[in-house]
């Protein structure tokens, strides 16, 4: 699949115009057209824009595949324009947040970033993977992960400038495991995010341990060491929940997977 630049990726369409004909839009990366800013047409018997706002809620959990129903409804809000500005509304909040603090200029400010779903998107991936109604494949993803292509999402990176400029250090703290370092480190330069604090991957240590567990420890790790988590900020509630949260936590949209 051919990876397009960021803004063409998330805009995601070409539009013409011919008189006395309705726009024509075609989509990249999925052929789906928007409807509205939720996206999608109504699903009898299933209501997926209740579902998603359970899932963003963290009301309906441990939940393993988008209903399949909502296949269509997710694509038309990931591509359409409302996942953007949901995600603008928390990165602006965050921003709004950051820059409001009387921070010490002592070097251990840090502000802890995700990755997937959150610094970088998979949604190339989710595309041809029926947006999260399939089961988790984890040598189809690996595969995809390994080529390095992921894009930025641009609220996150307009976001990370921003915090660098304030003199806040970053911390990506991602479920990947290690052996991915290499390419995470490149891909994440490619895109844009070009230094940071720490870059912590999931090591074999904790195997068999949830996400919570795993971040839970390594935010207590920073905070061991001296520096001060003034914010977090995750795609998954067990980002930002644990122990060592932060000052402050802000949770980006995901409606196509869950982990605990």
């Amino acid at each position: 699949m051919e990876i397009l630049p960021i803004l063409v990726f998330f805009l995601a369409t070409v539009v013409s115009t011919t008189q006395g004909h309705e726009p024509l839009v075609t989509h990249h990366i999925h052929l789906l057209r928007p409807k509205s800013g939720a996206g999608g047409d109504s699903v009898p018997g299933v209501s997926c824009l209740s579902w998603r706002l359970g899932v963003e809620t963290n009301n309906i959990i441990n939940w393993k595949t988008v209903p399949a129903e909502c296949e269509s409804y997710v694509g038309h809000y990931l591509l359409g324009h409302q996942y953007r500005k949901d995600s603008k509304v928390v990165t602006n909040e965050a921003w709004l947040y950051a820059k409001s603090l009387n921070l010490t200029n002592d070097g251990k400010n840090v502000w802890v970033f995700d990755i997937d779903e959150t610094t970088l998107s998979n949604l190339p991936y989710y595309a041809d993977h029926g947006f999260g109604t399939e089961l988790y494949n984890s040598t189809a993803f690996n595969t995809w992960v390994l080529e390095g292509t992921a894009p930025a999402l641009p609220e996150s990176l307009k976001l990370y400038k921003k915090l660098l400029k304030l003199g806040v250090k970053v911390v990506f703290i991602t479920g990947s495991g290690e052996g991915q370092r290499n390419v995470t480190t490149t891909n994440l330069k490619n895109v844009g995010y070009h230094t940071w604090e720490k870059l912590v991957l999931k090591g074999s240590t904790y195997s068999g341990n949830t996400s919570y567990v795993y971040k839970s420890t390594e935010r207590t790790k920073l905070v061991k060491s001296g520096f001060r988590i003034i914010g977090n900020i995750g795609d998954q509630w067990s980002d930002i929940l644990g122990t060592n949260v932060g000052n402050r936590t802000f949770k980006l949209p995901d409606p196509m997977y869950y982990i605990s």
